[in-house]
């Protein structure tokens, strides 16, 4: 059984008479343990698709598994449930909380889990020292770079252990020697066991990954036949 499940889904907006098909029929797995490239330009359906893989929001017909509970028909105290648990967000502008030092960042995931402030506190600090930020642990955001932010974004999404992960853009607000330090984190972290969806519109940044998933117009694009294509170069 694949970790995360999507068969048929479909997910509709309306905007007055207007109909907006965000995704279109998208089914997929992924399994534990990989390292996956979500890609696509502005409009295409991968936004949509990472806030459904999320438990951000629900779709419009379809279904939806993750860890073999199937979610399309949660409400929303149960979708936070399952975010809180099983799924770490890191994202492009950290969403880090300014008033908040390192340490207190990292521990939230946790305060929502109920978990005691003694264990928080180990728990945090040893996600910090994974992620190489232990000696900022008191810092504020204020007070660090873009890149030692994003590290602290991810020492939170892993605080709880979930089973997967996703990253939206996680280096697009980052200079390119921060941004590859960053994505080898990640690779660091998958190799690991972590399972890991990136969503970029960069195809560099996609390249990085084993498996790549481009969305076109709300649907997957097709993989481009290699033995047509060898077959075109050779006449």
């Amino acid at each position: 059984m694949a970790l995360v499940e999507l068969r048929n889904v479909t997910k509709i907006y309306r905007l007055g008479s207007e109909e907006i098909r965000a995704l279109d029929n998208v089914s997929l797995d992924i399994e534990e343990g990989e390292f996956i490239s979500v890609i696509g330009p502005s409009g295409s359906g991968k936004s949509t698709l990472m806030h459904i893989l999320g438990c951000l929001d629900t779709p419009t017909s379809g279904t939806v598994k993750l860890d073999g509970l199937m979610i399309q028909n949660a409400s929303p105290r149960q979708l936070a449930a399952l975010r809180n648990q099983k799924i770490g967000f890191v994202f492009q502008f950290f969403n880090l909380l300014p008033k908040l030092n390192v340490l207190q960042n990292v521990e939230l995931p946790m305060i929502y889990s109920g978990v005691p402030a003694r264990e928080r506190h180990r728990r945090a600090m040893a996600a910090l020292e994974a992620v190489g930020m232990a000696n900022r642990a008191r810092h504020r955001p204020s007070q660090l770079s873009g890149g030692q932010q994003q590290r602290a974004a991810i020492a939170r999404a892993l605080v709880n252990n979930p089973r997967i992960i996703y990253a939206d853009e996680p280096t697009g607000n980052l200079d390119s020697h921060t941004g590859e330090t960053i994505l080898q984190l990640f690779r660091q972290l998958n190799a690991e066991g972590r399972t890991i969806v990136l969503v970029t519109h960069d195809p560099e940044i996609a390249a990085v990954t084993p498996r790549k998933i481009e969305i076109r117009d709300g649907k997957i694009a097709p993989k481009p036949d290699l033995r047509l294509a060898g077959l075109r170069t050779s006449t």
